[in-house]
């Protein structure tokens, strides 16, 4: 019998014996695949085995109501769900629906996205064929390098069949020295539809990129026929100076050099709605030298919001508010698609048309660290589903917090008080159930003012599970050195600390003791992470107070999400080597009382993938 990769690689992972309670080796020295295990996730998106690269190419499809999820791995591959939960793979060992080695993408297969009803009614797929490497936004672009192509499934999306001619946009814009072309995303809007007096339904394309020496660009695009063969340049419909900020850039990063992977989709409180406001999701490359730019891993994972600006015919796009969709510096290229309420998972659910976005963690920080890749035999993930709307925080004071340009806009005042916009953001809500649903304990909430750790009086049974909480601060903490949140994955050798820090409005996440492993072997990431959140003044009961801090910390081995009072998301990964290391502790640092609600942990997570041996 021949053994698939996957199965292969468990196992040869049980025919080495390694000690998790005994101080790690250099993990690079032990066999292939001993380590397949040893921080795998369970309730994640990712191959049987091997390298995940960016997600992509999503779709439902209209005949059988299934939501395809398509990442990057040796082409292009994806899974079906009819519920955000459990995944199948659609070709069996997680094999690809579309590979390199056409006449249009004799090198690569770059991202793309699906019009689920396209060519005679099939799912058809618009990717960039790449015929020229390299490729990158430091170095000049050669012509005809990234090009978009058609593809057409007439097997459920098993395959992609690609179709017999030339690309359907074979360059970029005339004359324009582009930093980069690709990652075509299809989309339908109706303000679109009425600025350039489209037909009702027309289908549209960003494509993402640049131009040397002046900055990142989207370029727009118009279906010109019913077949999808050709479609019309309608120019650079976003651009932004190289290297600028939105605003201070405390919240949203750089804009950079190059957009990648932009997403435009329409929203509004309940979800998509495509005559809701405009937002797009988009990767954003920089360097530290705004001047000579050099090549870096310099990535930003942003979102912003927008209005439409029409004249002589030239749409453009002008934000209004921008955000980051992650703040980990490893999750990067988000790419989401709608999900009708008409789809086997809404159906389920209960919910209304929505957006659902994947953002890829990858797992050696864009290949630039050395990790012990052959002893894993995977490297990356998607992390969880996230359903994006709308949001409104209601009942803020109308103070100085409020009027920075920030990841939020003022949507009314009212005697001092006002209400906010920002993009919601929060775990799909068919995962967060299952999430939640499983066995759990709850810790008895508890009033803090010294500095120091306290244990949970209960341990997880496993490195799998959810903790969710609220934490109060009094209003005298606001700009003082008072840090305070939780340890995880934690024993005497180890330990992982999430907390919020007032000094400069973040969730910290302190890695500097999360890996025995790190110790030993080169290329395990122990950077600290972070991220900007701003807890507001707000009244409630009739009194001032600062908004509280409610987390949703999901630990799936060794990928830690931190969701954040519905606009805020960090993840990252702790790899954890001790099998002692599974404590959760309270934190507390510096002058100021906390006090912690009821704390309660989900136990075990969900198996994402049941069909899998």
């Amino acid at each position: 019998m021949k053994l698939s990769p996957a199965v292969l690689a468990g196992s040869l992972a049980v025919r080495q014996e390694i000690d998790y309670n005994s101080a790690p080796p250099n993990l690079s020295s032990l066999a292939n695949s001993s380590l397949f295990e040893t921080w795998r996730p369970k309730a994640h998106v990712l191959p049987p085995f091997g390298q995940i690269g960016d997600p992509c190419m999503h779709y439902t499809d209209p005949e059988t109501g299934l939501f395809h999820v398509g990442w990057l791995h040796l082409g292009a591959a994806g899974a079906t769900t009819d519920d955000l939960v459990t995944y199948h793979d659609l070709n069996p060992d997680g094999q690809p629906f579309i590979v390199a080695g056409g006449t249009n993408d004799p090198i690569a297969v770059f991202d793309g996205s699906v019009i689920p009803s396209g060519i005679d009614g099939k799912p058809t797929l618009l990717y960039t064929s790449v015929s020229y490497l390299p490729i990158q936004w430091t170095i000049q672009y050669t012509r005809g390098s990234e090009t978009q192509s058609l593809a057409v499934s007439s097997d459920g999306g098993r395959n992609f069949t690609k179709l017999e001619h030339g690309p359907v946009i074979p360059s970029p814009p005339f004359a324009v020295n582009v930093t980069g072309f690709r990652d075509p995303y299809v989309f339908q809007n109706s303000q679109l539809d009425s600025s350039l007096g489209s037909a009702p339904g027309t289908w549209y394309v960003v494509i993402s990129g640049g131009v040397h020496g002046e900055g990142p660009s989207l370029f727009l695009y118009r279906q010109y026929d019913p077949e999808f063969q050709y479609w019309e340049e309608l120019g650079q419909w976003w651009h932004e100076p190289a290297n600028t900020t939105w605003g201070s850039g405390s919240w949203a990063g750089r804009w950079g050099f190059n957009f990648e992977v932009a997403n435009i989709f329409s929203l509004d409180e309940n979800g998509y709605d495509v005559e809701g406001e405009i937002f797009t999701t988009l990767g954003a490359e920089w360097s530290l030298d705004p001047i000579v730019p050099q090549v870096s891993d310099f990535r930003e994972m942003l979102w912003a919001a927008g209005n439409l600006s029409c004249e002589d015919g030239k749409v453009e796009f002008v934000p209004s508010m921008a955000g980051k969709l992650d703040w980990g510096t490893s999750a990067y290229a988000a790419a989401g698609k709608e999900l009708p309420a008409t789809s086997k998972a809404s159906e389920k659910s209960g919910a209304p048309d929505r957006f659902i976005s994947y953002v890829w963690l990858t797992g050696d920080f864009y290949g630039t660290l050395d990790f012990p890749t052959d002893q894993q035999n995977w490297t990356g993930a998607l992390l969880l589903p996230r359903e994006l709307s709308v949001g409104k925080i209601s009942n803020v004071v109308d103070n100085a917090l409020v009027r920075e340009t920030g990841s939020w806009r003022v949507t009314s005042k009212n005697s001092g008080v006002v209400e906010l916009a920002t993009m919601k953001q929060v775990i799909a809500r068919e995962a967060l159930a299952a999430l939640t649903s499983s066995d759990s304990f709850v810790e008895p909430g508890r009033t803090l003012s010294s500095s120091g750790v306290v244990p949970f009086q209960q341990l997880p049974q496993s490195k799998f599970h959810v903790i969710t909480t609220s934490i109060s601060f009094p209003r005298a903490c606001r700009g003082g050195n008072l840090r305070a949140g939780f340890q995880i994955l934690s024993s005497e050798h180890e330990s992982t600390t999430i907390y919020y820090q007032f000094s400069n409005e973040s969730i910290i996440v302190d890695r500097s003791n999360s890996s025995a492993a790190a110790k030993t072997t080169n290329g395990i990431d122990s950077r600290n992470e972070a991220g900007r959140l701003r807890l507001f003044d707000v009244v409630q009961d009739g009194q001032h107070r600062v908004e509280s801090l409610n987390l949703t910390i999901v630990i799936d081995n060794s990928i830690v999400e931190v969701h954040a009072n519905g606009r805020f998301a960090l993840s990252t990964w702790a790899r954890s080597w001790y099998a002692s290391s599974k404590e959760i502790r309270f934190f507390h640092d510096g002058e100021g009382e906390v006090t912690f609600g009821d704390v309660t942990v989900h136990e075990g997570l969900y198996d994402a993938w049941p069909a899998r041996t």
